[in-house]
Formats: C-alpha cells, sequence, structure tokens
C-alpha cells in the first residue's frame, strides 16, 4: 500500500461510523492525518471509539444547519483546524419507480446526500479560506453521472453533488483549496452485502471487471484527492466503477 502523505493534516469523515467512511478514516490516519468522525449514528460511533481510540467522534446529522455548524466549532477547536473534509454521509433511499415515489422518501434523500452536503461544505469553506488551505472531496456516484432507474432520488441528488462540487472549486479556486468528487459504481459495503441477491448481480452485471469495488480501494482514491499533490486537479468527479463509465 502507498503511503500518501498526510502527515500533520487534520481531517474530517462524514458518515464515518461504517463502510467508505470509515475506510477513508483508517486511510488517512495511516498516512499521518488526525481524524474526527462525523454519523447520525451514536452507537456505531461508540463501536467505532473501541477499536480506534485515536479517532475524534461526533454525533452530528449533515441535515441540521445548528448541528453542524456546533460540529464545526466543536472540530476545530478539538483538533486546531480542518485541512481535509471528506461528505460521505449518505443514504439510497427506497428502490421505487418516479410515479411510485413518497414525496417524503424523495425529500429525505435529497436532504441527506446533497443538502447535507452543502450545509458542511459551507460551513467548512469558511475556515479553509480563512487557514488558506483545504482540500475537499464530495463522495458521488455514478448514478448521478449515469441516472439509474429506480433510483431517481438518489440519482438526482448525488448529480447535484457533482454540480455542487464544480460551483464550489470554481469559488475557491484563489483559496488553494481543492474541491473534487468521487463516483463509484458497487462498492462492497454492509448495505451493498444486505441488498437482496438478485440486486447485487444486476448492480455487479454493469461493472465489466464483473465485482463490485472495495472500500480499500474508494480510500485509496481519495486519501491521494485530500492530499497535497491534488494541486492541479478541481471542480472533478473522479470514476471509480471498473470500466462501467464508458465516458
Amino acid at each position: 500500500m502507498n503511503r500518501i502523505d498526510l502527515e500533520g493534516r487534520h481531517a474530517v469523515v462524514t458518515g464515518g461510523g461504517r463502510g467508505i467512511g470509515l475506510a477513508v478514516a483508517a486511510r488517512f490516519a495511516s498516512s499521518g492525518a488526525r481524524v474526527a468522525l462525523w454519523d447520525v449514528d451514536a452507537a456505531e460511533l461508540d463501536r467505532v471509539r473501541a477499536r480506534h481510540p485515536e479517532f475524534r467522534t461526533y454525533v452530528v446529522d449533515v441535515t441540521d444547519e445548528a448541528r453542524v455548524r456546533d460540529a464545526m466549532r466543536a472540530t476545530v477547536r478539538d483538533l486546531g483546524r480542518i485541512d481535509v473534509f471528506v461528505n460521505g454521509a449518505g443514504i439510497a433511499g427506497a428502490r421505487v419507480k418516479v410515479v411510485d415515489c413518497d414525496y417524503a422518501d424523495w425529500r429525505r434523500v435529497l436532504d441527506v446526500n446533497l443538502n447535507g452536503t452543502f450545509l458542511c461544505c459551507r460551513e467548512v469553506l469558511k475556515h479553509m479560506q480563512a487557514t488558506g488551505y483545504g482540500r475537499i472531496v464530495n463522495v458521488a456516484s455514478i448514478a448521478g453521472k449515469e441516472g439509474n432507474a429506480y433510483s431517481a432520488h438518489y440519482s438526482a441528488a448525488k448529480a447535484g453533488v457533482i454540480s455542487l462540487t464544480k460551483s464550489l472549486a470554481k469559488e475557491a479556486i484563489e483559496d488553494d483549496i481543492r474541491i473534487n468528487a468521487i463516483a463509484p459504481a458497487a462498492v462492497q459495503t454492509d448495505l451493498f452485502a444486505a441488498m437482496p441477491v438478485e440486486r447485487q448481480k444486476a448492480a455487479v452485471s454493469r461493472i465489466p471487471m464483473g465485482r463490485a469495488g472495495r472500500v480499500e480501494e474508494v480510500a485509496a482514491m481519495i486519501a491521494w484527492m485530500a492530499s497535497e499533490e491534488c494541486s492541479f486537479t478541481t471542480g472533478f468527479a473522479f470514476d471509480l466503477s471498473g470500466g462501467r463509465a464508458t465516458y
């Protein structure tokens, strides 16, 4: 494993209690960063802290503007500063046709995936502009580029994350802040494993490599995106799709 240089950096990962977020946190720590995890699930954070006492943990609902602002202040107080911020919190919502989609479910998926990313980006960007350095990585999805049937709410939210990334990157271009997104295809997480087998097979069938991605593979790419070496790329959505992306 290559050791990306994050020595002395201070990083926050939302949705850090499990899956991709936890893998990213572990990769950051192995690269020298001090890491804080934000997650809405307090019990999940307790379990993580038992295995990784070196991680700072904060119970945060990213859709709650006041909680995000308070968590930002607490994290800056505890870490000293935030150099890297990864927006990994997200939900998939029900698998359903648009004509059958419940409006409350639509709003909830947009709220967590897109509005939560917006709120976190807005607050951390203020801090990074004050310090003169930062790397923000937003976890999008291949669904945000292609649009997945039966997941219009999730696809629309992730498309919004990609566009938000591009807009923010342009606004922060002069502050040595690089803002990029990553667009994975299916990834082997607990949530993926809990899906019906036929749905898993359908997802993998669209990937030429014939398998789902591993959380460690996502974390490896994000670690580079979070480093100083990612210096001339901003406003881009990196594919991590096992050959699925064709554009």
